[in-house]
């Protein structure tokens, strides 16, 4: 099956969630219970099990890592520089930064699966690992800045990256846990895939994006162009196998994380112009993911 139609499935789970959050008596009230499921149980589950199940070998992992952190820490830099610029308004810059360089991990681990099996997703479950607590680091600095809220009990408290960096200890310290347990640590993981891309679905609002559409623009700009350029440079110099690169490249051109509307909202932030980043970074990446994989191919071939 060729990359973009490996896409598909994924998506149509996304467009099925927001078919029956506004068109059957499943609404608002259902995904929002939906959500906070996914987000402090299921997606905990699926990223410890992927991790811990899957052995690390340095020489293959720190290429793979080493990448994922040159991808997000550009998009940081990029949306912190968008500070500077002079008609920025501070509230949609703190509320909107995190959109150019957080991604939806739930995309993410379901695209890896379907790309390379257990292999691909324990190769994205790096990726996520290292990344998710610098995506939320760096997604809380500035509304904490801009609002006057402390960010370490944030941090601590998060579930991805407590989860995340169990599963990194366990790994290393060879932690094999009895099968009962794995089993059903796998099977609630499992659930957290189709669940978590229906409430991606359920969330899509266009919000209030003509507050700040060039903003905006140059956030999504971030995410869908400047990241998959910079990951293809990367794949480009860095050895590493076509599967690796394969999934380096999807990373990079993932949609923004449907939380970062939540992260914004319970930090005073303008949620109504975050929830239209994601949708519409969701939109655009329905495009965006296929056209940086079908990149990748063209490259190869060069």
């Amino acid at each position: 099956m060729p990359d973009a139609f490996v896409l598909l499935p994924d998506f149509l789970l996304i467009a099925l969630g927001w078919v029956i959050c506004r068109h059957t008596p499943l609404n608002r009230p259902v995904w929002d219970g939906a959500e906070r499921l996914v987000y402090y149980l299921l997606f905990p589950a699926l990223l410890f099990h992927a991790i811990l199940s899957n052995p690390l070998r340095v020489h293959t992992a720190l290429p793979l890592a080493g990448s994922g952190l040159a991808i997000v820490g550009a998009g940081v830099l990029l949306a912190y520089a968008l500070r500077g610029f002079a008609g920025v308004d501070a509230r949609l810059h703190a509320s909107g930064a995190q959109t150019a360089f957080r991604f939806n991990s739930y995309v993410a681990l379901a695209l890896a699966q379907r790309l390379d099996g257990a292999q691909g997703l324990a190769w994205m479950a790096v990726l996520v690992s290292v990344s998710v607590p610098l995506c939320n680091i760096a997604a809380v600095w500035p509304l904490a800045r801009h609002g006057g809220h402390g960010y370490l009990r944030e941090l601590v408290r998060n579930p991805l990256i407590i989860s995340t960096v169990a599963g990194l200890v366990g790994n290393m310290l060879g932690l094999r846990l009895p099968e009962v347990m794995q089993t059903t640590i796998q099977r609630v993981g499992t659930a957290a895939l189709p669940l978590g891309l229906m409430a991606v679905g359920a969330g899509l609002q266009m919000g209030a994006l003509r507050e700040g559409p060039r903003l905006a623009a140059a956030f999504l700009t971030i995410r869908h162009l400047a990241l998959p350029a910079l990951a293809l440079l990367l794949v480009s110099l860095v050895p590493m196998p076509q599967a690796q690169q394969t999934i380096v490249v999807a990373f990079s051109a993932m949609p923004t994380a449907s939380s970062a509307y939540v992260l914004a909202v319970r930090m005073g932030g303008h949620g109504g112009y975050v929830a239209g980043l994601v949708t519409l970074s969701t939109l655009i990446a329905m495009m965006g993911l296929p056209l940086a994989l079908t990149a990748l191919a063209w490259l190869r071939q060069a």
